[in-house]
Parts: structure tokens; sequence; C-alpha cells
């Protein structure tokens, strides 16, 4: 290492020296490059070659003064070196100068003729008010500005200690490099490296290969990275793991400050721990307050409620456990059987009054998906402790060949019982059976029950009324059964009306249906909305609604998946 920091520079004040000797020689070239057209003036020449001696003489004088030689400042004794004309060792106490810089040692050779000095035993460089070099070895060359130290090597610069087993310092432009393991402390932090490189005037380290690091707040692991011994920031360079009280920090690219727990992380990031974890194109970091933001591809995940939410923009708060997700927003909520798709313009998370239980809210324009259900609102709830989903604001959901529709939706799993939905207001449920038939129940609030992901009875709470198509043997239709009841029990078999019970004095009567016209196939409201059913889970962000049915149908059949 060091015959190649000597050889270098060596290389530039050889270059100059020969630069320095051709122009010499251009000058004497010119001086007596004459032409065959004219006669030497002697006394220009004998002028010019005058000046030339003057010039020479000003180089080497100005040479000698710049050239500084070491003083010995103070020894116990000295002597010469045997075999070494130019050698001089001096021993005991030993302190040598050499323009601002002193150097104390037990041990150390001096040669006549240069600015050298190899130094034993308690080796201290002092350079400035601030800047000292230890170690048991230093080779110093004051003709290149140059020093490298060896064994037990410590370096300090004011609150910043650098130890290593080797250093090459260059005192000229104050860098220091070493390639065997160094180690960097200062008021909170610790890091090492297997190389590293230390720019004393930028107050900047560089580390490289199998980096480390660690304080009372945080541990680190890299490949590359930039450190600010004044203000505590990491520059990341290549991969790194930065672990702090809360989280794990990971990324190729960005910045990490030691003393706030602030970051800015790029090139794939992830902050993740044992319950969550985000990643996204960038993000931004603080562990003081636990707010963040994300851009990009980003991805939230809650692996304790099995929750994914992913969008173009995050901002989340880790303390709190806020998170808004916009922009491109989808909500996926997974299990070992299927997984729900939902698309909103704004998705959001918060922490419910149970510890580990989540609150997802939707906002605007809510479309989801499931292969067994899907449906539409305006805003959506979902409370992770009890499976319940709320839908608000004209909400419809489809399941196989039916419709459901009210003011407010509830929908609620159930480990041991069968799922329940609520319908709350103006509720209305339409089943398909054919192309213009529809069996239809309609009442103030229903309350259904479902069992294996199939409709299986429905109860009616007031206002109640059912139009349903009568079947004497499993095929034949016999006509359109009308009926109003203000309580009505209602149970289904493979998607049709089975059996109905009505728990108070029924009104109703059956209409064969070749006497019937198309306004008694309806209840008052109708509307059915398959145009705006979500085919699949691409299907559920906006787009341009069918007119009509047959677009639906020709829709869905482009996506592979029937409308019922």
């Amino acid at each position: 290492m060091l015959h190649l920091q000597y050889c270098g520079t060596g290389l530039l004040k050889t270059t100059k020296l020969k630069l320095r000797i051709f122009q010499l020689r251009k000058s004497f070239q010119n001086c007596f490059n004459v032409s065959s057209n004219f006669s030497i003036d002697l006394k220009y020449i004998a002028l010019k070659y005058k000046l030339i001696v003057l010039f020479l003489l000003f180089v080497l004088v100005t040479n000698a003064q710049e050239k500084k030689e070491i003083q010995i400042l103070n020894t116990e004794y000295g002597e010469s070196v045997e075999n070494k004309k130019n050698a001089q060792r001096l021993v005991g106490n030993v302190e040598i100068q050499h323009k601002d810089i002193f150097m104390w040692c037990d041990t150390a050779y001096t040669y006549s003729g240069t600015n050298r000095v190899d130094a034993f035993g308690h080796v201290h460089i002092n350079q400035g008010d601030t800047l000292h070099l230890y170690a048991r070895k230093i080779f110093y060359d004051g003709d290149i500005s140059f020093a490298q130290a060896v064994d037990s090597v410590k370096f300090v610069n004011k609150t910043t200690t650098l130890y290593s087993d080797t250093l090459d310092y260059d005192l000229e432009t104050n860098i220091g490099y070493y390639d065997d393991y160094g180690k960097i402390i200062d008021s909170t932090n610790v890091l090492t490296s297997l190389i590293g490189k230390y720019f004393v005037d930028e107050d900047i380290v560089h580390f490289y290969q199998d980096v480390e690091g660690y304080s009372d707040d945080y541990t680190l692991a890299g490949d590359t990275l930039y450190y600010n011994t004044v203000n505590g920031r990491i520059t990341i360079v290549g991969p790194t793991t930065i672990r702090d009280s809360a989280n794990t920090l990971y990324a190729e690219a960005g910045w990490y400050d030691t003393n706030t727990g602030e970051a800015e992380l790029q090139k794939n990031p992830i902050v993740s721990n044992k319950k969550q974890m985000l990643k996204a194109d960038y993000i931004e970091y603080n562990d003081e307050n636990g707010d963040g933001k994300a851009k990009g591809t980003v991805h939230i995940e809650d692996f304790e409620n099995q929750i994914i939410v992913t969008g173009t923009k995050a901002d989340y708060n880790e303390t709190i456990e806020i998170a808004t997700v916009t922009d491109s927003a989808i909500f996926m909520m997974y299990s070992d059987n299927d997984t729900l798709f939902m698309h909103a313009d704004t998705l959001r998370t918060v922490p419910d009054t149970i510890e580990g239980e989540k609150i997802v809210k939707a906002f605007y324009g809510v479309r989801f998906y499931r292969t067994d259900i899907q449906g539409i609102c305006d805003s959506l709830v979902y409370y992770s402790r009890d499976s319940l989903v709320q839908m608000h604001n004209n909400p419809v959901i489809w399941s196989e060949i039916h419709q459901l529709s009210a003011d407010m939706i509830e929908m609620q799993q159930k480990q041991n019982a069968p799922d329940e939905l609520h319908l709350t207001n103006n509720s209305f449920i339409i089943s398909k059976q054919d192309s213009n038939r529809y069996d239809q129940i309609k009442g103030k609030n229903m309350t259904g029950f479902v069992i294996n992901n199939e409709l299986d009875n429905i109860i009616v709470d007031g206002n109640g009324q059912t139009l349903y198509y009568a079947r004497e043997k499993e095929d034949e239709i016999i006509g359109l059964n009308r009926a109003e009841s203000s309580n009505i029990a209602i149970k289904f078999r493979e998607g049709k009306i089975f059996k109905i019970v009505f728990l108070t004095q029924p009104e109703g009567r059956l209409k064969p249906t070749d006497q019937l016209d198309e306004g008694e196939r309806r209840l008052s409201g109708f509307d059915w909305k398959i145009n705006l059913r979500p085919l699949n889970r691409h299907d559920i962000f906006q787009r341009e609604i069918p007119k009509n049915e047959e677009e639906t149908k020709n829709l869905a059949e482009e996506e592979g998946q029937s409308p019922n």
C-alpha cells in the first residue's frame, strides 16, 4: 500500500520535473535556432543565456525554500547505522518536527537528504489542534506528506476515533485508508468494516464490505455506506439492514439519521416488524414520532389480520398504527380458501379498542370482489374483531343469482354459526330465475343467514312483500305468487324460494303466468343493477358502466365469468 502511494506522488513530482526540463530545453533551442537567411546576434544570445542562468538559480532557490527538513527536537542519544550511510538511529524520548507536524516515539530512524522517519514504540503524530495518530510503528515520508501506521493504530479527530491494525494517511489531503478491518467510534455510534476511507476535512467516512454498526438505539449491517461524523447521518449506498427499537429497515439507497431515527429509504425499501410490513419505491420514516410516507408501488401487510393494502401513495404513523392509502388503493383480505379484493378512492386502517384488532375504512366508490360475493357502495367499514362489514350509501351485494340492497347492509362472518346479513331500511332482494323471471322480497329490515356460501333463509321485519314463481313440480311454473305480511320467514333451496312462512296474517294471491301483464311481474322499487356488478378481481376499479344487461353479459363473457 505504501509503495503504491509513494509511486503515485513520486510520479507526479517526476512529471513536473520533466516538464521544467522540457521548458528549459525549448528555451535553449529558441535561443540558438537561426535561419540561413539571418546572422547570429552574439550579444542577443549572451543576454538570453544570462536570463536562463538567472531563471535556473531562481528555481533552485525556490525549491530549497519550499523544502523544509525535519528537525530533531529531542532524543536521549543518536547513532549512525551500519551498512546505511544516510541512516541515523535515535533512541529514547524522541521528538521530531516537520512543518506543522510533531512526532513522539521511543525509537526512530531518519535519513539524511530526505524527510523520511521510521518511528517505533509508542508512536504519536500530531497535526493541528485536533488530529492525533497513534501506533506501535509509523513510517513517515514528509517529502510526499504520507504516513503509514502499523499495529494497534488509533486515529483521533475531534470526537471521532478510528481503530485499525494498519492505516495509510495522506497528510496533505487529510485522507486515511485501511483495508484490514477498522472501527470508528464517536459519542453515540460504533461502525466497523473491512475497508474504510476517512475524509477528515469533510468529516465523512466511507465503509466498504462487511459493514456493521450499533448504538443504544439501533444495529446495522450492510455492504457500503457513508457516515457523517458531525451530524450522525448514514448515507446508504448498498444493501443495508437497520434494526431499531420498533422495526427493521431495509434499503439499497437513501439515508438514516442515527440521532433522530429519521430515514429516507430508496431502492427496494422495506419497513417491517412481527405484525406488519411496508414496501414501496420510496419510504420516509421517523422513529421518534412514528410518522412516515410511502410512494410508488406501496404494499402494506398486516400478518395477524391477514390483510394487504396496496396503492401508490401512503401516509402512516407506526406509533398509533394509522395508515391511509390513496391512488389505485386496493384492500385484500386473504384466507386459505379465498381472497376478498376491494377498491376505493381512499383506504384507512386504524386500531380498534381491543389490542391487535383493526378497523378498515373505505371511502368513495367502493367496489369489491370475491368468488362467492360481490358488492358496491359509497363507503364501507370493516371491524376485524367481529369480522363485521358495514356498507353505507346505496350499498348493493350480489351472490350467485341474488341481488341485495338497502340503505345500509351489514355482513358478519361467524366461526361456528351461519354467516349473517343485516339489511336496514328499504331492503330489497332480487333472485334471477331466468331471462325475464325474478323472485323478489321487499321489506323494511331483513336478516339473512348464509351457510356454505349460499343464502339459506331470510327473515323480513316490517312491511314484508314477496313476489315469487310458484312451482308444482321441480321445473313446472304454475303462476306468480304475490303476498304481503309485516313479518315473513323465507327458506331457500338451491338459490330458489323453497318455503315461506307468514308470521302475521298475509294478504296474497296466485296468478297464472299467461294472465300477467308486465307491471305485475315487479314489486315497486325493483332495480336490477347487474350492469354494476364487479366481474372479477380486476373489475373493482371504476369503469364505463354497460347500458343494459346484454352489454353486461357480453362484457362478462369477455372476462370469462358468468354475470348470473
